[in-house]
């Protein structure tokens, strides 16, 4: 057996040595080197070329969102974070999603040797997926342009580019429901439909699997980048056109019906498919609840959650969309939906918006050309 060969790099020689334990302990890998700073990993990295490292945030030295930044632009490689559960940590953990991080494990602020014990399992999995997940070279920010003879007073008066007017989704709107489902590499691909919505869009809910402590500061981030608003789902409220709902971590999200209007519903309760919030959950409601004014989407995600749901959905009548092989960082939930039979169409990640408002104004012309 070829083991997926690990660096852990923490400033804590506490977590180190457990990090290493625990990695140790399992047959198909192990843990070559631990670094407690960036600049001991840097030359780690360069003579053991390890398949995956785990990244601590704050470090002596270098910060390990700057370290994370630089190495995902000269040197590509899986990485896991591994970030203290404070609201803090949560910014910076979802900072380092966005520049390459393949996943995280929200370490204890306290009792950490018994916590990094209860986490083994999930440690573990998480540097599993990582070692087969696509990596993406981050880009090199673009230089800045010359300033010209005019200076600032030129710049601020160029012209900017006309704004794209889409066709308004009117009444249409307030029927349809698009319900995403993802998992690993989904913070940013989530993130990706969104902000590509026009505020008029029907309504979104969101079970991205992620701990309780994130997903708040996530629905901060979102709603400071989209044109249609994006909070954390509440219990018992309105679910809207032009907002988006997502699951709090470590709760369940489906939808339910009060007259005419469609409400979100968080509850606790066991894991489905080992998770919470769970996709499963959420997709099973919009069959039974939503049925053809639903539009499913699944996302870059490891393992089978929300794939019979979604065949549900499709049964049900909705329109269900996957997200294709090569834009996934894991293909896994996309492509169990597309083994159950759950999907119309498999999209590139940069087409699925596009995609999904021509087929909401094909069903208005659609509910047009009967009236």
């Amino acid at each position: 057996m070829t083991k997926t060969r690990v660096i852990v790099v923490d400033d804590s020689a506490l977590v180190r040595s457990m990090l290493s334990e625990i990695i140790n302990r399992q047959q198909d890998m192990e843990c070559i080197g631990a670094a407690a700073d960036p600049l001991v990993a840097r030359e780690m990295i360069r003579n053991l070329n390890p398949d995956v490292i785990t990244l601590d945030v704050e470090m002596p030295r270098m910060d390990g969102i700057d370290f994370l930044s630089k190495l995902m632009r000269l040197r590509p490689m899986p990485v896991v974070m591994v970030s203290t559960l404070t609201e803090r940590g949560a910014d910076v953990t979802l900072k380092a999603l966005e520049l390459g991080a393949i996943d995280f494990v929200a370490k204890p602020k306290i009792g950490v040797a018994d916590g990094l014990k209860l986490l083994a399992d999930d440690i573990t999995d998480k540097i599993r997926i990582a070692s087969k997940a696509r990596i993406h070279r981050l880009a090199t920010p673009a230089a800045p342009a010359p300033a010209s003879a005019g200076g600032a007073a030129a710049s601020a008066t160029a012209p900017r580019p006309a704004p794209v007017v889409s066709p308004s989704l009117g009444r249409l709107s307030t029927e349809k429901i698009i319900f995403i489902g993802a998992s690993t590499g989904g913070t940013e691909a989530t993130k990706e439909v969104l902000i590509t919505l026009p505020a008029d869009s029907p309504a979104v809910v969101i079970t991205q699997h992620m701990p309780p402590g994130f997903t708040r500061n996530y629905a901060n981030r979102l709603d400071g980048l989209c044109k249609i608003s994006v909070k954390e789902a509440s219990d018992g409220e309105r679910i809207l056109p032009g907002h988006a709902y997502i699951a709090p971590g470590g709760m369940h999200l489906s939808v339910e019906r009060s007259g005419a209007n469609y409400i979100a519903r968080v509850q606790d309760g066991d894991p489905v498919n080992r998770h919470k919030p769970s996709v499963e959950v959420l997709f099973k409601s919009a069959a039974r609840i939503v049925g053809p004014n639903a539009i499913g989407v699944m996302l870059t995600g490891m393992g089978a959650d929300g794939a019979k749901a979604m065949r549900e959905m499709r049964d049900a009548g909705a329109y269900c969309v996957a997200q294709d092989e090569a834009s996934c960082v894991v293909f896994g939930m996309p492509r169990e939906a597309i083994a159950a039979g759950a999907v119309n169409e498999i999209l590139p990640l940069n087409k699925i918006t596009a995609h999904v408002l021509d087929h909401l104004r094909a069903t208005v012309g659609q509910a047009l050309s009967r009236v």
